[in-house]
């Protein structure tokens, strides 16, 4: 060893003699060499830096707990487009709905991919599924295949279409509801039991009880998964602290609960192997297992993705629709006079009859109601992250391809130049003069767009609406007698979910 290290001293002195560099020399051409490429690389022409950035951390200690309102503060100081560090990588933020809506609606396929992600490549190998895919022709066939088996299995209106379904389980939330009695509650499982049996009777033709246990422990993991997610982002900024005990709690326990799922769907897959009817497919692991043997739609799709698309359908269509919900319910406790309009609307409309999708456009003040809940309380702030495909401008700065962008939905929906006093929950800024419904409003991407846009936006949208309408229909929602408020700002993970919260549900 001793010899090897000689052999290099005396190799590099050599080297130093035959260029005629001496050690100074060389350090000094070190120190310009980086200082140069430092100042190369702010002539990249990147959007500003904020204050707060730190060595090695860059601003990850500035933007603390709650970066959704950090981001969008930093805005009014920085404007709609600045440049974040996260350790070393930089990221650009969107804010304000010129920017995001330029990125995600009008050249969303420069903003289509995903940039690597520690967390999300464990559970996906490298983001060969849909959500955390990398932009190319593998995502676009997973994702187009997904969209029309879903839309076959009834993610529509009319003929064919899931609402009977959707309707049931909503009567069967309403009765376990009602066997509370008015005495407070917790309503976290009951929704989320609720709104699973819907992706998950689509998914694998499954529905599970509200006092399953298994489910109980699934949905447990699906909420730790989602939190720990959030909560262990300096995992991907550091990879390496992944072996770090302490620091690695998170991660290890998002990859640890996310497995639990992962097992329970490699189940679900392997019993409906067994059971594949080829003439008649009755759910979405029944159509992916026959494109496995045709091979029509998605060119090389194996197993392992048929896996990783499911595990994407019951993750995303459990916890947004539910804690939408559960936002929206809560809202309604804390408003009693918006909740009068609502139940004024659906006695008008509805009467005693059941809420269907075709009551929809003559009850506007109901589907305001479940607009203002996305908008005031973004279920996904940032989306999930993006990254671009090829150089582009914006705003004229310049952003290198591969550069992770994070389009700050949360800054569209708080913005007061578009929603005045943008903290009160106000249904009738989605009403028009005459009292219908504005259907595009300007600075409202609750589900994102363009290529990246939510996949299942039209099944939450119908899942809302007639939950939403068949529980106000038979309940005035109430905060129990001497509690204080609810509150409101949320716990953010992956997503912003509401805090525990108890509320009592009085028969009408």
């Amino acid at each position: 060893m001793a010899a090897f290290v000689s052999w290099i001293t005396e190799s590099v002195q050599k080297i130093f003699q035959i260029s005629g560099l001496t050690l100074t020399t060389f350090l000094v051409f070190c120190v310009a060499f980086l200082l140069a490429c430092t100042l190369l690389k702010r002539a990249r022409n990147l959007p500003p830096y904020p204050a707060g950035r730190v060595p090695l951390l860059g601003h990850l200690l500035a933007l603390g707990r709650a970066p959704h309102l950090k981001l969008t503060a930093w805005r009014r100081q920085y404007g709609d487009v600045f440049t974040i560090k996260f350790g070393t990588e930089d990221v650009v933020v969107l804010n304000g709905y010129t920017s995001v809506k330029d990125a995600l609606v009008d050249r969303s396929e420069l903003f289509a991919s995903r940039p690597a992600n520690y967390l999300f490549d464990s559970m996906v190998d490298s983001g060969n599924n849909i959500v955390a895919a990398r932009w190319g022709p593998g995502f676009r066939q997973r994702r187009r295949f997904a969209t029309t088996v879903l839309k076959n299995l009834g993610m529509k209106v009319g003929r064919g279409s899931i609402e009977d379904n959707i309707r049931e389980e909503a009567i069967c939330l309403r009765n376990r509801i009602a066997d509370y009695n008015g005495m407070p509650f917790d309503m976290t499982h009951d929704v989320t039991v609720a709104v699973a049996n819907i992706i998950c009777s689509m998914a694998f033709g499954k529905r599970y009880d509200y006092e399953d246990e298994t489910f109980r422990e699934l949905s447990k993991a699906v909420a730790t998964t989602i939190f720990e997610i959030g909560a262990g982002q300096i995992i991907n900024v550091f990879p390496l602290l992944r072996f770090i005990p302490v620091v690695n709690r998170a991660s290890k326990n998002a990859l640890k609960e996310f497995y639990k799922v992962q097992n329970v769907l490699k189940d679900e897959i392997s019993r409906h192997r067994e059971h594949l009817n080829r003439e008649d497919p009755r759910d979405f692991l029944d159509f992916c297992l026959l494109e496995l043997e045709l091979q029509e739609k998605v060119e090389g799709l194996t197993e392992e993705q048929v896996l990783y698309m499911a595990q994407d359908l019951f993750f995303g269509g459990t916890d947004t629709t539910n804690n939408t919900l559960q936002w929206s319910l809560l809202y309604m406790t804390l408003n009693p006079a918006i909740q009068h309009k609502v139940h004024h609307e659906l006695d008008t409309v509805v009467g005693a009859s059941l809420p269907t999708l075709s009551h929809r456009p003559q009850l506007p003040y109901v589907n305001a109601c479940l607009m203002e809940t996305m908008r005031i309380r973004t279920l996904l702030p940032f989306t999930i992250p993006h990254a671009t495909i090829q150089d582009v401008n914006v705003q004229g700065y310049d952003i290198p391809r591969g550069t992770q962008v994070l389009p700050n939905l949360y800054s569209l929906h708080m913005d007061p130049t578009y929603w005045p006093d943008p903290d009160r929950f106000d249904p009738e800024r989605f009403l028009d003069a005459e009292g219908n419904v504005i259907s595009k409003p300007e600075s409202y991407l609750p589900f994102g767009g363009g290529r990246r846009g939510c996949l299942g936006e039209q099944l939450g949208r119908m899942e809302l609406f007639l939950f939403f309408s068949i529980l106000l229909q038979s309940f005035t929602f109430k905060t129990p007698e001497g509690a204080p408020p609810a509150n409101t700002d949320g716990v953010l993970g992956l997503t912003l979910a509401p805090h525990q919260f108890q509320l009592c549900a009085k028969p009408r």
